[in-house]
This record gives C-alpha cells, structure tokens and sequence, in this order.
C-alpha cells in the first residue's frame, strides 16, 4: 500500500502526487492521497479538481484524524514512514535512488513535498467545473501571443532577492521588441507590484484583479488555480527563482520559461 501526504501549497502539492504516481505504478498499486486542509491549502480536493481513477483522495482537517493516525502507525509498525529529510537523502538527479524505491517494502506512508520522480504529465489535475469556467472566460482576454508573469513575494525570500521588480520590467520589455503585439498574463501575490506594472505596461497587463489572496480559504485557492492555469496557456513564462508555482505552471504544457534576474 502506498499512500502520499503532500506537503505545502497548491503546486508542490501537485508535483509531490505526480512523482508518488510514478512509484505506485512502479509498484504497481493504487495510490492513495492523504489531502489535508490547513493554512497552506484551505480547501477540499474536490472543490479544485475533477475525482480521478489515478488516486483515490481523503481529505482531512486536522493532523490528528483518525484514519490518518491509523496509515501512519502503520506504517511505523509494519512498513516504512517517509518524509522530506528521507527523501532528500535518498534522492539524486531529481529521481528516487531505485535501490532504496526497491527496498521499501508492502507499506508505504509518504510525507513530503519534494519532487522525487520527474513528471510531465498533469492529466490527473482536471480542474473542478466551476474552476475551469472561469479559466475558460479568462483565456479569451489572452489574444494571440501572451507572455505569462509570475512575481511571487511574502514570504518567499529566495524570490524577492533575486527576482527583483527591475529584472521582470527589464525582461518583459525584451518581449516587447520582439513582438509589439505582446499581452502579459500576470499572477502575483502583492498588489503593489501589479500597481506598477500596470502604469509601467499600460494597455497590456491582464490578471484577476478581484483575487483571493488568503490560501486558507476556498476562494483563495480557487483563484490561485485560476493563475496557474492561465499562466500555462500562455505561451512563455517569466517567472520567479525558486518558486514551485512557476515551474508547474510552465512544467504543465512544456513552455519556455525565463527566471527573472537571472
């Protein structure tokens, strides 16, 4: 049996459940998916995506649910528990050492959010109707050549240092030359930054303006998967260093993607 807790945000969520897919089909079993909702992610499976005969999912709300406890103990008794200091150390290449895959035995509880399987494939995150209506509407706004922006700020310091305001003005502007036609899809998490862009690029700047920027809240991720899948029609990224939300974005339809400041 093998089970994945994903640990953090929407998108190392979704790359931590691609790469326990690859290890349940290497083991050929059914995965199972430990969804919990907390600050990071405030939101029910179900309220973002369509169900999937990839993985079975069960969404909880606190860290001491039952069934939870129950895989856990499990797998501390009679198997393996597994978490990011493991994975890491067992990891090279962005691939699981297949030595230690091999080893794990009968039962398996993961929890983490690494990347320990690289995979391309994102057909298992169908977004929820309601979701894909209003990516639907917003991809019409995109024109014929779009160039996503993604500047992520808070609390991701690695970003803020090297992805600076100058570096994505600078790049996006090199856009623009090549193509005066150029539309920037732009998803950030501060609202001073889309300020400036939109007096620096009048005319050109789209965005959900009426986000929901909380991630504990149903909302609030619903709209960041609003920006991550109008960041992935786009048809180049301009992205932040460091940031899982980027790379998934221009991961999912394999785009060009140039980190800002690098």
């Amino acid at each position: 049996m093998l089970i994945i807790q994903p640990i953090g945000g929407l998108c190392n969520r979704m790359r931590a459940i691609n790469s326990a897919r690859i290890l349940a089909e290497k083991r050929h079993e059914k995965l199972t998916v430990i969804w919990f909702i907390n600050p990071e992610l405030g939101c029910p499976f179900e309220k973002i995506f369509k169900p999937t005969d990839q993985f079975r999912v069960i969404n909880i709300r606190s860290k001491w649910n039952l069934k939870k406890m129950w895989y856990q103990l499990t797998a501390l008794v009679f198997g393996i528990f597994i978490d990011n200091e493991n994975i890491r150390s067992h990891k090279g290449e962005g691939t699981l050492d297949e030595a230690f895959a091999a080893s794990l035995g009968p039962y398996v509880y993961i929890a983490t959010e690494e990347h320990f399987y690289p995979c391309h494939d994102y057909s298992a995150f169908v977004p929820a109707e309601e979701v894909m209506a209003r990516i639907e509407a917003k991809k019409q706004e995109l024109g014929t050549h779009s160039v996503g922006v993604h500047i992520r700020r808070t609390d991701n310091m690695p970003a803020i240092g090297k992805s600076s305001t100058q570096s994505f003005m600078e790049t996006m502007n090199k856009e623009i030359d090549a193509d005066p036609d150029t539309m920037f899809y732009l998803a950030t998490d501060d609202f001073s930054e889309e300020e400036v862009l939109r007096e620096r690029f009048p005319g050109r700047i789209i965005s959900n303006q009426e986000r929901n920027l909380s991630r504990d809240s149903i909302e609030g991720i619903q709209d960041a998967m609003l920006d991550l899948y109008c960041l992935a029609s786009t048809k180049k990224i301009i992205g932040s260093f460091f940031s899982s939300f980027t790379d998934i974005a221009a991961d999912m339809h394999q785009i060009p993607k140039i980190i800002a400041g690098e």
